[in-house]
């Protein structure tokens, strides 16, 4: 019941807004051993690399950002900035409204979408400290009237900022993956084939996760989200000006996060998994986590783009030329399977170096068949 959230925090849906103490079922035990880096302008390897699109040289500042970290901050995007800022403040008061009301949209066990912990809760045992939204352009209008049953101003306002947030976002991703290909090497003449064989750039679908960190009474105790790569292509990070979002780099000196800054405008790109394998490995996907704060809630929206659910994903044959590919094709559905069982034995757990990740897994080794498929189904 919504009343008993306060006091059982075995409970899926916790108030962590009320809580003044982090429970052992939301206590993550060494996940904050790792030293952390500030990756701002003065970071020096360390900085978070910045890809103006307005730069006539941005598809090589892609390229260098996409091999060398798999993220990149995102400037020059063309989103309004005071249609950011509507749609943070939309978001804050949503989650701002009082339990009850919330649970109206919340998701029940098998559901991809309405209010709750985040999607990757199902792979772990302990809780994470924070909570979300999920849903797609189709159906938000249906799942904002959950919140607002009797479709009154707030539910027309914040429909209607997120829409025009919607339609930004998808212009935006369409003209990113254009910049991506380009980011390859291929011509225009090789993009166009790429289009028409696979009609990558329109067939990619949208999911959106609205995020709420809330402060947190011992974050040395506590993670918003668990280290994890994203399962689709890339996505598109907003975040507001609280910084959380931290990136895993390899040594050299040594294995550490680097927290991505706070820079207002700027939209932070990820890429996913499945873009990794469409690459053939040059553009690796990122493995990252999210931090919270004593003081200060932080809110961003994760914009997902992912190919159709049962369409085959594989190298590009453009992008592997004479060489070999050097991961097999699957399906997006087929790919969430690989994960469940990378995080299952522990390979989603990148820091620590345990088991095998999912694209491990989804490796051609160098004794299968040389004539593994190297293209997109």
């Amino acid at each position: 019941m919504p009343s008993q959230l306060n006091k059982d925090p075995h409970n899926r849906y916790f108030d962590l807004g009320a809580a003044r103490e982090v429970p052992d079922t939301h206590a993550w035990d060494g996940q904050h051993e790792l030293p952390v880096v500030d990756g701002g302008v003065g970071a020096g390897d360390d900085a978070v690399p910045v890809v103006d699109m307005r730069d006539p040289r941005a598809a090589e500042a892609v390229a260098r950002a996409s091999e060398q970290w798999g993220a990149f901050l995102l400037e020059g995007h063309g989103v309004p900035t005071e249609l950011l800022a509507r749609v943070e403040a939309g978001i804050a008061g949503m989650f701002a409204l009082p339990t009850p009301e919330k649970m109206r949209a919340a998701r029940h066990d098998g559901d991809l979408y309405g209010y709750g912990p985040p999607l990757i809760a199902s792979y772990v045992s302990k809780n994470m400290w924070s909570e979300g939204y999920t849903l797609t352009p189709a159906n938000l209008h249906a799942e904002f009237r959950k919140i607002w049953p009797d479709a009154g101003q707030h539910y027309r306002h914040f429909s209607g900022v997120m829409e025009e947030f919607l339609k930004e976002m998808r212009s935006l991703a369409n003209r990113l993956m254009e910049l991506f290909l380009v980011a390859l090497g291929l011509t225009a003449e090789q993009i166009a084939g790429v289009e028409a064989e696979h009609n990558l750039t329109e067939s990619m679908t949208e999911t959106m996760h609205l995020n709420w960190y809330p402060k947190c009474p011992d974050p040395t105790r506590a993670l918003g989200l668990k280290g994890h790569t994203d399962s689709g292509f890339f996505t598109f990070v907003m975040q507001n000006q609280v910084p959380g979002l931290h990136l895993f780099r390899h040594g050299p000196p040594a294995d550490r996060w680097v927290e991505v800054p706070a820079v207002p405008g700027a939209l932070i790109v990820n890429i996913g998994d499945l873009f990794q394998i469409l690459t053939n490995g040059r553009f690796r996907s990122v493995y990252h986590r999210v931090v919270v704060n004593r003081e200060r809630e932080r809110i961003s929206v994760a914009y997902f783009l992912i190919p159709p659910a049962d369409v085959k994903v594989a190298p590009l044959k453009e992008v592997v030329g004479g060489g070999k590919p050097v991961y097999r094709a699957l399906t997006w559905s087929e790919s969430i399977v690989v994960r469940k069982e990378a995080f299952a034995n522990h390979g989603a757990d990148l820091e620590f170096g345990k088991g095998r990740t999912a694209l491990d897994m989804l490796s051609i080794s160098s004794d299968e068949d040389d004539g593994a498929e190297h293209h997109r189904d």
